[in-house]
């Protein structure tokens, strides 16, 4: 029994990052009473990101002051199933985030719509390159909502964030500016582009002369003085090149702590509890309705909280494990492909050049932001010929110069020392004509990889930890070594004195030291089926409808963006109808 039981509440939000405040600021703004639980603390961008002390490169990109505290929860990983997974104990691929914000406090602001193509991926390999194209192990299913449907609240997301861009298609016409192959948008980016620095004009250039289509990357980055429609005022970036990883001190990069925070804390039907790690959702005798959660509060007290609705906003990691320590919804099994939860686990894979300059080209990389870049997407799911390559999925390149920090943001040649004074000074040549732009690969759904429980390890409070199980595939390394390939020209007409670049071979196996992204997909995947899907096109679950499950937990298999745009949009999308719909009718919004 829970020490202390709470009086009833219309709503209880899980986890305080971009999904939860969203869904905590259009579920009071319809009037319903609103409780939210982070399981870290409170924070915002006064005191806690303010300046100098968030410009503390060992702080907090390399003491990771802003990320999960492993040491009470991680999750274990392994290869296959054949393997005993560890814990993952040393921040290495991916960087969970923690507290007020979450991951929305730290990152660098990249902010893309999906391809239309994307959103039925399965049924638009099948059409334009035949079923047999997709392996026996591919478990990729469309997502069952359009991105006709889900444009509306792509632009309300973007106006929310304030994003500087160029619309490359509105109301289906190319406006020769942005991305030609994107969507069709009812209207451009809310703030003309961010300046391109030197590095983004030689790409730009470089990309161009070779026959691509490159375009300025969209950030969540003000490019002017903006409000929001939420009343936030965000003022311009300054390019100071402290974006991933850190808080923004300018309310320049979107942020639930800029954007959204300062307004809900204003409403008097809405309660935040810090500290409050929820470890159950609680059902009703039937298994078929939630009534409430219950977790641990920061003096370790047990509380039951009822509640009418829940909704999981927590990182995709912590949604699929809630779900499964609540026992909602049925545990995937390999072996048989039946259950859903914790199935279509994905990632993505990385690779690029690094370019060299001479004293002549002037990089000044210390002038950087998260997001702002050039980027192409010739060679992204709707333009690549799967059928010549023989795999599935896109690649999206990019050059964007995050910044020039001293201790991680430096690039040196081959064979240059790696200590001493002869380490000195190849940091001295290089550090301002040196430059990397990069690839980054969609990940597919295999029938191997996946999520659940780990047998042996356990948390702080004892419930056992996620397990991940996956490797790289060739598929996806072959859509990426194909990119590495078709981008060498692009490297080759930057015109640097030397250039390096590399892709993983077939048969690599994922490396979990290096940071590579925290783009962690899938494990509450959305569909049109029970039996294909954790939860409905409305994020809702098939097996208890007054919970709904957002983020990218819902992907069925990852894109080569980055994933904030549609795990945005595809929140809004829901709270539109829980507004429109469940709330007049309380229910299943789809008939299994």
């Amino acid at each position: 029994m829970a020490d202390i039981k709470k009086p009833r509440v219309d709503v209880v939000v899980v986890g305080l990052g971009w999904t939860g405040a969203l869904t905590a600021m259009e579920l009071t703004t319809a009037g319903l009473n609103v409780v939210a639980l982070e399981r870290g603390g409170d924070r915002d961008t006064k005191p806690d990101f303010s300046y100098p002390r968030i410009a503390d490169e060992l702080e907090y990109a390399l003491r990771y002051r802003l990320f999960q505290d492993f040491s009470k929860e991680t999750c274990t990983l392994r290869h296959s199933s054949s393997e005993t997974a560890l814990p993952y104990r040393a921040y290495g691929a991916f960087l969970p985030g923690d507290g007020v914000g979450g991951a929305g406090s730290h990152w660098n602001g990249m902010l893309y719509r999906s391809l239309p193509e994307e959103l039925n991926l399965r049924s638009y390999v099948t059409e334009k390159f035949g079923a047999s194209l997709i392996p026996e192990d591919m478990t990729i299913q469309d997502y069952g909502v359009t991105y006709d449907e889900l444009e509306p609240f792509y632009d309300k997301f973007e106006a929310i964030c304030g994003t500087s861009g160029s619309a490359g298609v509105i109301n289906g016409k190319v406006t020769g500016k942005g991305n030609p192959f994107e969507g069709s948008r009812s209207r451009d980016y809310p703030l003309p582009p961010l300046k391109d620095n030197v590095a983004q004009q030689l790409f730009a250039k470089a990309a161009k002369e070779v026959g691509f289509h490159p375009y300025a990357a969209p950030a969540a980055h003000t490019s002017e003085v903006f409000t929001n429609p939420y009343g936030m005022q965000m003022g311009p970036c300054t390019y100071c090149g402290y974006c991933e990883r850190f808080g923004c001190y300018n309310y320049s990069k979107a942020s639930p702590n800029v954007c959204v925070m300062p307004a809900l804390r204003l409403r008097n039907n809405f309660e935040l509890r810090t500290h409050s790690h929820v470890t159950k959702v609680n059902l009703d005798n039937t298994k078929k309705k939630a009534t409430g959660v219950t977790y641990i509060d920061a003096q370790g007290r047990t509380v039951e909280q009822p509640a009418d609705l829940v909704v999981l906003c927590a990182y995709q990691f912590h949604n699929v494990r809630l779900l499964m320590l609540s026992g909602i919804g049925e545990q995937y099994d390999p072996a048989t492909g039946k259950g859903t939860v914790g199935k279509n686990y994905a990632y993505q894979v990385g690779a690029g050049y690094t370019l060299f300059y001479d004293s002549n080209t002037q990089i000044n990389p210390f002038m950087g932001t998260g997001a702002a870049g050039q980027a192409f997407d010739d060679l992204n799911t709707s333009q690549l010929d799967m059928g010549r390559i023989g795999a599935i999925g896109g690649s999206v390149v990019r050059l964007n110069l995050t910044g020039g920090r001293p201790i991680g943001q430096m690039n040196l040649p081959p064979g240059a020392p790696k200590w001493g004074s002869g380490w000195k000074q190849a940091i001295k040549d290089n550090y301002l004509t040196s430059v990397s732009f990069g690839i980054s690969t969609s990940s597919m759904a295999y029938r191997d990889c996946y999520l659940d429980l780990d047998p042996t390890y356990k948390d702080a409070h004892g419930l056992p930890l996620l397990r991940m199980t996956f490797n790289l595939n060739d598929n996806d390394l072959k859509v990426a070594q194909d990119a590495v390939k078709q981008t060498k020209k692009v490297a080759e007409a930057m015109n640097a004195r030397q250039y390096v670049g590399a892709a993983k071979p077939l048969g690599s196996k994922f490396d979990l030291r290096p940071y590579q992204s925290t783009h962690n997909t899938g494990g509450a995947i959305m569909g049109e089926s029970p039996e294909s899907s954790v939860v409905n096109k409305y994020l809702q679950s098939w097996d208890v409808p007054n919970v709904f499950v957002m983020g990218a937990c819902a992907f069925p298999q990852n894109r080569a963006y980055n994933p904030t745009g549609p795990l945005a949009a595809l929140t809004l999308w829901s709270l539109h109808h829980i507004t429109t719909q469940y709330l007049k009718n309380p229910g299943a919004l789809i008939q299994a």
